[in-house]
C-alpha cells in the first residue's frame, strides 16, 4: 500500500496553480483564452471512450461511458469532465486549485445534460486522493497536467494507485522537444495568443519515453502513443504520425503479481 503521506514531496507547483487560477472567469469562453482546451475535446473524449468501450457497445447508446468511473486529474474548471459525463462517465475531478474547483462546480450546475450525473469536485492533490480512493476507478485522465506538477514520479504514481487493475490511464501533454519549444511555446503564447503567455515552462515538459518509463515502473503496459497536432487557424486538433509536438498517451494497469 503506497503511504503519500510519507513522501514529503508534493506535486503541487503553486506558481502554476496560481497562474491557472487567474483564468477562472474566461475558463468557459470557446472563444478566449482557453479555447483550445474546449476544441480539444474532439480529440480528447473519444480517446478515452474507445479506451474504454468496445465497437459495437458504444454503437448502440448515447452514453457509452454509462458506469465507467473516470478520475480527471488536475481538471481546472471542468471542460473535459464534463464532456466525458456528457455520454454517461461517473466523473470525479481534482485539481489544486479552489478558484477553479469552485468554478467547475457552478458550472455544472448549468448543464442541463449532465443535471442528473454532475461530475463531482474536489480541491485535493492527486497523491493526497491517491491515499483515500486506491484501486477505485476504471479509467484516469491525466490530460494537460503532467507538464505542470513539480514531481512527475509521483504524480504518475498516485495516478496509478488510484486506478483498478486492469484500468486505463490516459495522457495527453506536449512533447520536451525543439518544435514544442518553437511552435508551441513562442509561437502559441507570445506571437498568436492562442494560449495565454507562461502557460508552459519547456524545462518541466516531458517525452513519450519519460512517461512510458514511468508508467511502467508502476505495472502499466502502454497500449498506445498517438501524436497531436493544434491548428489555431483552424481551432482545429487531429492525429498525426509525429509526437514531436504533442502526444497522447494509453496504458493499462496490469493484475498484481501473485507472491
Amino acid at each position: 500500500m503506497n503511504d503519500f503521506s510519507l513522501t514529503g514531496n508534493t506535486t503541487v507547483d503553486q506558481e502554476d496553480v496560481k497562474r491557472h487560477s487567474k483564468h477562472m472567469k474566461v475558463w468557459w469562453d470557446p472563444k478566449g483564452k482557453m479555447g483550445a482546451l474546449h476544441s480539444f475535446n474532439m480529440l480528447r473524449v473519444p480517446l478515452v471512450r474507445d479506451g474504454l468501450v468496445s465497437e459495437p457497445e458504444k454503437e448502440k447508446t448515447l452514453t457509452p461511458l454509462a458506469d465507467k468511473t473516470i478520475l480527471d486529474v488536475g481538471c481546472g474548471g471542468g471542460i473535459l469532465s464534463e464532456a466525458l459525463a456528457r455520454i454517461g462517465g461517473v466523473v470525479t475531478g481534482v485539481d489544486a486549485s479552489e478558484e477553479l474547483i469552485e468554478c467547475a462546480k457552478r458550472h455544472s450546475d448549468l448543464d442541463e445534460k449532465i443535471a442528473h450525473n454532475k461530475p463531482a469536485y474536489f480541491c485535493s492533490t492527486i497523491e493526497h486522493h491517491a491515499e483515500e480512493h486506491p484501486n477505485r476507478y476504471d479509467a484516469v485522465v491525466a490530460s494537460e497536467i503532467i507538464e505542470h506538477v513539480a514531481d512527475k514520479e509521483l504524480f504518475v504514481r498516485a495516478c496509478v494507485t488510484c486506478l483498478k487493475p486492469g484500468g486505463r490511464i490516459f495522457v495527453t501533454t506536449p512533447n520536451r522537444s525543439l518544435w514544442t519549444r518553437v511552435l508551441g511555446i513562442y509561437v502559441s503564447e507570445y506571437v498568436l495568443g492562442t494560449l495565454p503567455k507562461g502557460t508552459h515552462q519547456y524545462r518541466k515538459l516531458t517525452t513519450p519515453n519519460e512517461v512510458s518509463f514511468l508508467l511502467e515502473r508502476n505495472r502499466c503496459q502502454v497500449e498506445s502513443v498517438r501524436g497531436v497536432m493544434f491548428y489555431p487557424f483552424f481551432d482545429k486538433w487531429s492525429w498525426v504520425n509525429s509526437t514531436k509536438l504533442m502526444f497522447a498517451m494509453q496504458a493499462i494497469k496490469l493484475e498484481p503479481e501473485l507472491k
